[in-house]
């Protein structure tokens, strides 16, 4: 498969790697959104990958009920969260990694770290872009 813009020379399954390179841009776009590798490593923090909304909502400062929501259900849909209602009153609800979401967790702590040793870096390039 390659790619029909411009740059024909350009194979598309090579670049990824993968025989779909349109499934690769769909997942990684919606697991590096902004909001999901936060979710995602904070329920790997959390006692037995567990937790509830509330605490969930506490551990990622800036996220709203309404963002949260949508990203735990997506994160669900795509199985790498399970969703667990406790039949109680009032009804009780936690989320979990499944081994797919836990799988996520090496690859993504590796991004965080390249973030943390090269940030500055970036910031210094962003600055002498910024004043051309």
């Amino acid at each position: 498969m390659e790619n029909n813009n411009e740059n024909n020379d350009i194979d598309l399954v090579f670049v990824c790697g993968y025989k779909d390179p349109a499934a690769i841009r769909e997942l990684l776009t919606k697991i590096g959104d902004r909001w999901s590798i936060l979710l995602i490593l904070s329920l790997s923090k959390l006692h037995q990958n567990r937790a509830r909304f509330s605490t969930l909502e506490k551990s990622i400062p800036g996220i709203s009920q309404r963002m949260l929501t949508l990203t735990l259900r997506n994160l669900e849909r795509d199985g790498l969260i399970l969703r667990e209602v406790f039949p109680e009153v009032p009804p009780r609800v936690e989320y979990e990694l499944t081994a797919l979401g836990a799988s996520l967790i090496t690859p993504l702590q590796g991004l965080i770290d390249w973030v943390t040793v090269n940030w500055e870096e970036v910031t210094q390039a962003q600055t002498i872009f910024d004043s051309r």
